[in-house]
């Protein structure tokens, strides 16, 4: 655990930007989905449940993404420098 912290800690300026740019971009697609599911509370239809609960899952799927993706990315560049 402590070697993912000081990963973070060491990232480049660059992929800390993009990471942080993609987490931005998930927390908007998890703000969609969590108001399309309020309005299924409010509707009751069946298609703004399922729309939802795929974009909350795509939505941290992505953020996932962003985060290991830029630790990797990092790691090759300093390894092959």
């Amino acid at each position: 655990m402590k070697k993912i912290f000081l990963e973070l800690k060491n990232l480049d300026k660059l992929t800390y930007k993009i990471m942080g740019y993609g987490l931005i971009f998930s927390s908007i697609i998890t703000f969609i989905a969590v108001s399309i599911l309020i309005l299924y509370i409010f509707l009751g239809v069946n298609f703004f449940y399922h729309l939802g609960i795929a974009l909350i899952k795509s939505s941290f799927y992505i953020g996932t993404q962003f985060i290991i993706c830029g630790i990797i990315v990092d790691s090759i560049k300093k390894n092959l420098v």
